[in-house]
């Protein structure tokens, strides 16, 4: 299969899940952001990459209630993305922007203590 097949499907199950998700009315799933999809390169298997805003306990509520979810999410992305078999959905934490929230801060504290120990 093309990289580019497999890139636009997955920026579809992205793009659909994300809308599924914000559809859904399960009161256990917060503030949730899609952040990637990856498929297996034989389209049994999608990785959705998820960002919980909230606590740990709440991202561990949120990931709980996506994975009893799944089965309903999977019956949606096959209603609308067209494939021969759709996916097995896995929803997995994407802690990728906290990490670089992390990062950012660290570098200004770093910036902020380097210029406070130059002489004026």
């Amino acid at each position: 299969m093309g990289v580019t097949r497999r890139q636009r499907l997955q920026e579809e199950f992205k793009r659909e899940t994300s809308d599924i998700l914000q559809k859904m009315k399960d009161p256990r799933i917060g503030f949730v952001s899609v952040t990637d999809a990856e498929i297996s390169q034989d389209l049994r298997h999608v990785k959705i990459f998820v960002s919980v805003f909230g606590s740990d306990d709440e991202k561990e509520r949120t990931l709980a209630a996506l994975e009893h979810a799944r089965g309903f999410v999977r019956t949606e992305l096959g209603r609308r993305i067209r494939l021969r078999h759709t996916p097995e959905v896995v929803f997995r934490l994407d802690d990728s922007i906290e990490r670089g929230q992390r990062i950012n801060q660290l570098l200004r504290s770093v910036a902020t203590e380097e210029g406070a120990d130059e002489p004026r």
